[in-house]
């Protein structure tokens, strides 16, 4: 289980890659990264496919990203997901948020004995300045005593 001093590290590093922002509003990729930006994360698209979402360059891998970048958040298909984990670790980011959904025992296991903090099964928009559903998940996560402690 993930505890609340990881997400707290991770939400740290500063500037944050986002692997698997969608080119399409109506997808999750896309409405993820909108609400962080929107938020205030200092959050960039990284897609292999546009040039430009929601008004912010893209990069096309994670080996293009900017050195300032310390932290990703992963919202891609399973399967493809260790393979952006392999580059991450290339590129010596120590920061890694696999988001619901994009995490796979295979993707954990190319974490193991990095050094690398990684959360994964919590969703960061419940963590990062959640408004709304977000903050009544959290709310009930709480009560439950199922929010990371």
């Amino acid at each position: 289980m993930v505890s609340l001093n990881q997400i707290n590290e991770f939400m740290g590093a500063g500037t944050f890659g986002v692997v698997g922002v969608s080119r399409n509003p109506k997808k999750f990729g896309y409405a993820a990264f909108k609400e962080l930006k929107d938020k205030g994360m200092n959050v960039v698209p990284v897609n292999p496919h546009a040039e430009t979402i929601y008004g912010a360059g893209v990069f096309h891998d994670v080996s293009s990203l900017p050195e300032d970048v310390k932290g990703l958040i992963i919202m891609t298909k399973k399967t493809e997901t260790p393979a952006v984990i392999r580059k991450a670790k290339e590129k010596g980011i120590k920061q890694i948020w696999i988001q619901q959904m994009a995490d796979s025992k295979e993707a954990l296991k190319e974490i193991e004995g990095s050094g690398i903090n990684c959360v994964s099964g919590e969703c960061i928009l419940m963590h990062y300045k959640p408004h709304s559903i977000h903050k009544f998940h959290a709310a009930l996560r709480k009560f439950f005593r199922t929010f990371p402690k």
